[in-house]
């Protein structure tokens, strides 16, 4: 589809940065004016024009001076009667999608753009020539204002968002008027209809329960949660107009009996620490393990139909069977037929995140009729590559990804057994960065640090060696220079020296030599796991963050040694690759377009990572509510 305007904007200076900006200034000005940021410019490119410039006079100069760019009274006006409606908006850059424009606010889960247009930068009533002072350049500069702002308004309509454009003189004379127009739209394009389910949502984090019950008729009574962060996220996102009824509930632990009737559906996903590793898998002795009891207190309290509660697969680790165990029978006790727990993993559900998470789900007793219908859902056999979620990377690039002979790829030490997401006879989508291991895309820091081949020699001797069980009993060992004599029988202290200056190896007292980086997980430069842009997967997103990242550029390669050549020389020597973004996270979690995350990029890739994956949550509702538990209920309600 062509554009409606095909207009090329060629403006020299709002092109390029600061530092950039003054140099052409100090070419085009002359450096006496006073009181300015940077030098007056004599002359203005615009679409390949120039124009000359007069100096302004001292009014006009000092009125320039005194505009804003951002946060201007109009805004203002507009914000405080957003806020007055309750009519939830964030700011553009703070959404999950990626939206042109740069709108004023935007209302996310009504894809409403909003802009505050000045009168005089947008061309209000403009007449050309009406400007006396470089008439000819402020009249290309306006043309072109009000060019770009239909140009936007295609753009955000073609990507289904509501454009609304409000003037400086209208703003100023009622912003109230403003808002009812938005309000009106609103009101009859997005009405109610009647819910097909009730929910409460527990442990509620920043709403990954609540954006796929919503999505499947479901509707919000209550939520609680205790993090202060993650509620006024769930509040911008789920609160304000036309979304208001539902409660904020509070503390769990001092929750009882709720104010609602007849509640269709409890979900949660109860606080994992207690039974992940990285929580030492203290279970009911971590005070954040005792809170499945109140979840379970909870349920027997107010009796919904039934439940879905989500933990991290560590609850169903042998070491915990007894916790479990105890979980179930609680459950049961409170009056429920409950499911063999089942662990699924977001990739399964469309998501290029391997998360595996245990899920729990009940059905109220004398509903049990409908318990031999319900099934844990099926995959969906639909893949997404991690390129289709990442910024700045070739969506279109295809890589044909070549089958060996698995001879080639390990010789003649085959493993058993690999993961599902690692194929014996396919190179891996990702490379691990490891000094105390090795395969065929194991990068070491000898790899990347500016080494000879004899020292290279010497680390992999080094790294071979390290786990025999006649140098010590640790998965990994100093190795003497008395030791590394015999393996390297014209080995020099020196060289091991030189290899301590480079940051590869370091000497512990009285023990030897061993890598500086001689934890598997610990990475190098802060870097364990790089992925490809072509991979199915990325690693478990967490609260606490990984040393894991992403390539922005695909490679291949016709053997395994020319392929970790590629990595090497492509994208480690030119730095082509990042961490994820928060905004990434959201997606690699589902999480829809519209969602508003926290301002804090490191508190927002937190909350994301503590959220369950919503497609997954999608899929698990469904087979539940195609049981049609909740169907008689939604027949007798009256809302």
């Amino acid at each position: 589809m062509k554009l409606k305007y095909q207009y090329v904007v060629a403006d020299e200076i709002s092109l390029v940065n600061e530092s950039e900006q003054l140099s052409l200034f100090e070419k085009n000005s002359e450096m006496n004016d006073v009181g300015l940021k940077y030098p007056r410019r004599k002359s203005r490119t615009i679409a390949n024009n120039t124009f000359k410039l007069e100096a302004p006079t001292e009014v006009v100069s000092q009125t320039m001076k005194n505009i804003l760019s951002s946060n201007t009274k109009i805004e203002l006006l507009l914000e405080q009667e957003l806020q007055k409606v309750k009519l939830n908006y964030s700011r553009p850059d703070l959404i999950i999608e990626q939206i042109s424009g740069k709108p004023d606010f935007i209302i996310p889960r009504y894809r409403i753009a909003i802009f505050c247009d000045g009168d005089f930068w947008h061309g209000k009533n403009y007449e050309k020539g009406s400007i006396k002072n470089n008439t000819d350049f402020w009249d290309a500069k306006i043309e072109r204002n009000i060019l770009r702002d239909e140009e936007v308004n295609y753009g955000l309509q073609k990507n289904n968002w509501q454009v609304f454009r409000f003037w400086e003189s209208d703003i100023k004379n009622d912003a109230s008027k403003c808002v009812s127009q938005i309000l009106e739209y609103i009101n009859t394009n997005f009405e109610d209809a009647n819910p097909k389910f009730t929910f409460v949502d527990l442990f509620s984090g920043i709403g990954g329960f609540r954006i796929p019950l919503e999505e499947l008729g479901g509707k919000c009574l209550g939520f609680s949660e205790i993090d202060k962060k993650a509620i006024d996220v769930y509040k911008k996102n789920f609160f304000g107009f036309k979304h208001g009824e539902d409660v904020e509930l509070g503390d769990i632990t001092k929750l009882g009996k709720l104010p609602f009737d007849n509640i269709d559906l409890i979900v949660g996903g109860v606080p994992c620490q207690a039974w992940s590793v990285a929580g030492k898998m203290k279970g009911f002795d971590d005070p954040r393990g005792k809170l499945w009891n109140d979840s379970i207190r909870v349920v027997r309290e107010n009796q919904p139909k039934a439940f879905i509660f989500e933990n991290v697969k560590g609850l169903i680790d042998p070491r915990n069977r007894s916790s479990l165990s105890l979980i179930i029978k609680n459950l049961q006790n409170a009056g429920y037929v409950v499911k063999e727990p089942q662990l699924l993993n977001s990739y399964d559900f469309g998501l290029p995140q391997n998360r595996d998470r245990v899920f729990i789900v009940g059905i109220r007793k004398d509903l049990s009729y409908y318990f031999e219908d319900f099934e844990y859902p099926k995959p969906i056999n639909k893949k997404s590559f991690l390129k289709n979620l990442i910024d700045g990377v070739d969506k279109d690039s295809v890589i044909d990804k070549k089958i060996f002979d698995p001879k080639d790829i390990f010789g003649h030490k085959i493993p058993m057994s690999r993961n599902r997401f690692q194929k014996l006879n396919e190179l891996n989508d990702f490379f691990i960065f490891c000094d105390t291991r090795n395969g065929h895309t194991t990068i070491h820091s000898w790899d990347i640090i500016r080494t000879t081949e004899r020292e290279k020699a010497i680390c992999m001797i080094i790294l071979k060696n390290r786990r025999k069980k006649v140098y010590g009993n640790s998965d990994g060992n100093p190795l003497s220079y008395k030791t590394l004599k015999k393996l390297i029988p014209d080995l020099k202290q020196t060289e091991l020296e030189k290899l301590v200056d480079k940051n590869i190896l370091r000497y512990v007292k009285k023990l030897g030599y061993e890598f500086v980086n001689s934890k598997n997980s610990s990475g190098i430069n802060n870097i364990y796991r790089v992925y490809l842009p072509h991979s199915n997967i990325f690693s478990t997103l967490t609260a606490t963050g990984s040393k894991d990242i992403v390539a922005l550029k695909d490679i291949t390669g016709n053997s395994p040694d020319e392929y970790r050549a590629n990595f090497i020389n492509k994208i480690v020597k030119k730095k082509l690759y990042r961490p994820i973004t928060a905004k990434e996270a959201g997606k690699l979690q589902g999480f829809p377009k519209w969602f508003s995350l926290h301002k804090d990029e490191k508190i927002a890739k937190k909350q994301f990572g503590n959220a369950v994956s919503t497609y997954v949550i999608y899929y698990l509702a469904k087979q539940l509510i195609d049981t049609e538990i909740f169907y008689n209920a939604i027949k007798s309600r009256n809302y």
